[in-house]
């Protein structure tokens, strides 16, 4: 092995701080949100800063439960975040399927339009969105925040792609055999396809459970809302901020979502990259 050089070894020691410089931003907020979930209410506002709580304590999360209706926002999550998956899935996995192996006219035209459609920011379209759902009677309901958000873009460009790379011997064997499209789909490609699928899923879950906007603007009280915006009218709905309370539903928040990501990420990975030669 060839000894490190003056530059190669300078180069090693700039990307390990630039390392570190990278964690401890990251890293920084999560300990600071972690830290006062435990304090008392009166140690968040002592100068200088304390950055262990003394006394340590969990009331903070006790008062969640107690004194906001965590567990209602908590279940609008579970619902309105299970629908857009499931839709975005359902959506996603049948549009691929439709650009790569069905032939209509248009097809390439209407695939750019859903490229085109990826680079337009949600905040767009809410003013639009917004005017619809409530000309149908939709706001504060659970049609009125899922519907809109179930545009999948992303997920047909990226199942697209991942159908590309399938060998297409194998299509056409089953094909051969008998196969018609639905067979083809459940039997064949879906089964070479699962770390892409569980990719596609992952993130989806991911962007819902933490959208904070549309759901913001159409839930009007906690029979509708979700997880985000119930944390946002714990600070702005009272004079007094309990921050360690604000804190302990932060955590509660993230936490079953850190646990998805944790579970599936080695499949993320593989099946974010196995689309990526094949465009």
């Amino acid at each position: 092995m060839n000894p490190i050089s003056g530059p190669s070894r300078a180069m090693k020691v700039a990307g390990y701080l630039a390392m570190l410089l990278v964690l401890a931003i990251i890293a920084l907020p999560l300990y600071w949100v972690i830290v006062t979930s435990f304090k008392t209410p009166d140690m968040v506002y002592i100068q200088p800063p304390a950055w262990w709580p003394d006394p340590v304590t969990a009331d903070p999360y006790s008062r969640v439960v107690e004194q906001v209706p965590f567990l209602r926002y908590f279940a609008n999550s579970l619902i309105i975040t299970g629908a857009l998956v499931s839709a975005k899935l359902v959506l996603g996995i049948l549009s691929a399927y439709a650009f790569v192996y069905l032939r209509f006219p248009g097809r390439g035209v209407v695939f750019m339009l859903v490229l085109a459609a990826l680079m337009v920011p949600n905040q767009i379209t809410v003013i639009s969105n917004y005017a619809l759902i409530s000309q149908l009677g939709w706001i504060n309901t659970f049609q009125g925040i899922i519907f809109p958000l179930a545009g999948v873009a992303f997920g047909t460009f990226l199942m697209r792609n991942h159908f590309l790379t399938l060998p297409f011997e194998i299509i056409e064997a089953a094909r051969m055999d008998g196969c018609g499209h639905m067979k083809l789909l459940l039997r064949v490609l879906l089964p070479m396809s699962w770390p892409t699928v569980v990719a596609f899923a992952l993130i989806t879950i991911v962007n819902e459970w933490n959208e904070y906007l549309w759901p913001f603007l159409v839930a009007s009280d906690e029979t509708v809302a979700p997880l985000q915006v119930g944390l946002a009218r714990l600070i702005s709905t009272d004079a007094y901020i309990d921050w360690p309370m604000v804190m302990a539903a932060t955590i509660l928040t993230i936490t079953p979502i850190l646990i998805v990501f944790l579970l599936l990420q080695r499949h993320m990975i593989k099946g974010l990259t196995s689309g990526a030669v094949k465009g």
